[in-house]
C-alpha cells in the first residue's frame, strides 16, 4: 500500500497543482488501509471522514477521485447530484449510485479473475478454433450420443458393431497431422483474416423502460435458469473468433458466485462515491419551491453516507464503510446551506484554487498525458510531426486564463477547445498519404488563429 506521499506523487503525474486536495484524500486512502490492519472490534468503530471538495469547474475535483481510485484498484462510481432532484420524472432513486458501485465493483472482480484463468481460457479457445476450421465431425457426435441419451437408436439405424472401425489409422494419423499444421497456421497468425462460424450465446439485456424508471431487476436473469439461452449462428473472422471463444472459455472456469461475494465485499470496504454538482442541491435560504426539492434530496442522500443497508439484486450492501466524496463549485450557496446533518457526514473540507497562466502552462507540458502530448500523437498517425515551441504553450496559456476570465470559467477544459481551433486546419487537410511533415506552433501561428476569437470576446463583453 503506497503511504501519502507516495500517493500524492503519483497524482502529480497527471494533475497539476491542488496539493490540500491531494494532500487530504492521500491521508484518507491510507487511513482505509491502517483500518483494515486493526482488530475486528476496533475496525467496526471506525468509519471514513467523507470529503467534500470546493472550488470551479475544470480544476481537477473529478480527476483527483478517478485517480484515486485506480491507484488502488478501488470500485468507483461518479454520480451527479442534480439527477436525483428529477426522480418521478425521468431521474432514478438514490440508492442506485450503490447499485452501480456494485456493479463496478464486479467488473473489477470478473477481470481480475480472467487474467487469472487466461492462459488455461486462451488454451481452450485455441483447441476449439481448431474443431471449428478442421470440422471434426463435432456435430455427427453430437447427434449421436443425443440419440443415445433418449435410447432412439435402435429405432434410428441398427446398431453396428464396427462402426468405430470405419476411421482407419490413415485416416486419424491425416487428421491429426491437418489439425497439428492448422494451430501452427493459428499461432503463426497466418489466419486471422479467415472468415469462421461461430455459435455465441446471446446476452439477456434488462428493459430501457424498467432502467429509466429506476427499476433495477432484470426479468431475463430472474427466469434465466428456467428459459433456455438462445444461440445464434455468426460468421466472424478468426480473430474476432477467438475473442469471443476466451470470453466463453472465461466464464466456465471462473466461479460467477465467489466473484460477486468478493466484489460485494469490496464495493462495502474499498467503494469510492463521487458526489459532484452537490451544491446544486443546497437551500439557497427561501424555503419553498426548489429549495423544498433539493432539502429533500440531502435527506434522500444522508442515510446512504451515514451508514444503511442498500437491497441490490445480488444481495443487500451497507455503505457504512464507503468513502464518499463530494464536490461543487458553491458560486452561490456554501458548504453551510447544507442541512446540518449532511455537513456533519462530511468533517473535510477542502478549498481548490482557480488555475493561474502558470497552472495551464504547466497542464500543457508536465502531465503524463499531456494535451499537447495527445495531439502530438494523433497527427502523427497522419504523418503530421507537430512540435509546440515554449513561447506556443505560454500564449495558449495566457489565451486559456484569459477566456476563462472574461467569459464562464470552464478552467483546464478550455485548453482543448483553444487547441482544437488552432490544429483546425491540420487536423483537416492531414490524409497520411502524404509523406511526413513536420509542422512547428509557435507563437505567431498561435496570434494569429487567436485575434480574431480574441476580438469577438471582447465585444461580447459590451452586450447586454
Amino acid at each position: 500500500m503506497l503511504t501519502p506521499k507516495q500517493i500524492v506523487d503519483q497524482l502529480d503525474r497527471y494533475i497539476i497543482g491542488q496539493d490540500e486536495a491531494k494532500r487530504s484524500v492521500a491521508i484518507a486512502l491510507r487511513n482505509r488501509y491502517r483500518r483494515s490492519r486493526l482488530p475486528i472490534e476496533m475496525r467496526e468503530e471506525i468509519t471514513p471522514k467523507n470529503i467534500i471538495m470546493m472550488g470551479p469547474t475544470g480544476v481537477g475535483k473529478t480527476e483527483i477521485s478517478r485517480r484515486l481510485a485506480k491507484l488502488v484498484e478501488a470500485p468507483f462510481v461518479k454520480v451527479e447530484a442534480t439527477k436525483f432532484t428529477e426522480v418521478g420524472y425521468v431521474g432514478r432513486d438514490v440508492d442506485s449510485m450503490v447499485r452501480d458501485l456494485v456493479e463496478a465493483s464486479i467488473r473489477l472482480c470478473k477481470q481480475a479473475e480472467y487474467e487469472r484463468v487466461r492462459m488455461m481460457a486462451e488454451a481452450a479457445a485455441e483447441q476449439r478454433l481448431v474443431d471449428i476450421i478442421c470440422d471434426d465431425g463435432k456435430k455427427t457426435n453430437k447427434q449421436s450420443s443425443a440419440a443415445n441419451l433418449f435410447g432412439l437408436q435402435m429405432l434410428l439405424a441398427p446398431k453396428d458393431d464396427n462402426a468405430q472401425e470405419k476411421v482407419t489409422e490413415e485416416e486419424k494419423l491425416s487428421r491429426r497431422q491437418k489439425r497439428q499444421a492448422t494451430l501452427e497456421a493459428l499461432r503463426r497468425g497466418e489466419l486471422e483474416n479467415n472468415i469462421v462460424t461461430v455459435e455465441v450465446t446471446e446476452s439477456n439485456q434488462g428493459s430501457d423502460a424498467m432502467i429509466a424508471m429506476g427499476i433495477d431487476l432484470n426479468l431475463n436473469e430472474m427466469f434465466g435458469g428456467m428459459m433456455p439461452k438462445k444461440k445464434k449462428q455468426r460468421k466472424v473472422p478468426v480473430s474476432e473468433a477467438r475473442r469471443i471463444l476466451i470470453a466463453e472459455e472465461s466464464d466456465k472456469l471462473i466461479d460467477m458466485d465467489e466473484v460477486i461475494d468478493r466484489a460485494i465485499e469490496r464495493a462495502e470496504q474499498d467503494g469510492i462515491i463521487f458526489i459532484d454538482e452537490i451544491d446544486k442541491i443546497a437551500a439557497t435560504g427561501n424555503i419553498g419551491g426548489a429549495d423544498v426539492s433539493r432539502e429533500g434530496v440531502q435527506r434522500d442522500i444522508l442515510p446512504i453516507v451515514e451508514g444503511s443497508t442498500v437491497n441490490t439484486k445480488y444481495g443487500p450492501v451497507k455503505t457504512d464503510y464507503m468513502l464518499f466524496i463530494a464536490a461543487g463549485a458553491f458560486h452561490v450557496s456554501k458548504v453551510s446551506d447544507l442541512i446540518p446533518e449532511l455537513q456533519g457526514r462530511f468533517p473535510i473540507r477542502v478549498k481548490l484554487n482557480a488555475l493561474t497562466v502558470e497552472d495551464y502552462e504547466n497542464i500543457l507540458t508536465q502531465p503524463e498525458n499531456a494535451v499537447t502530448k495527445q495531439y502530438e500523437a494523433l497527427l502523427e498517425t497522419d504523418n503530421v510531426r507537430l512540435k509546440f515551441t515554449d513561447e506556443a504553450k505560454r500564449s495558449i496559456a495566457e489565451a486559456a486564463f484569459y477566456a476563462n476570465e472574461t467569459s464562464e470559467n470552464i478552467g483546464a477544459r478550455r485548453l482543448h477547445t483553444i487547441i482544437e481551433n488552432l490544429l483546425d486546419d491540420i487536423s483537416f487537410n492531414a490524409t497520411g498519404e502524404h509523406p511526413m511533415n513536420e509542422v512547428t506552433i509557435d507563437k505567431a501561428y498561435v496570434e494569429s488563429h487567436l485575434n480574431m476569437s480574441k476580438t469577438a470576446r471582447d465585444l461580447n463583453k459590451y452586450i447586454v
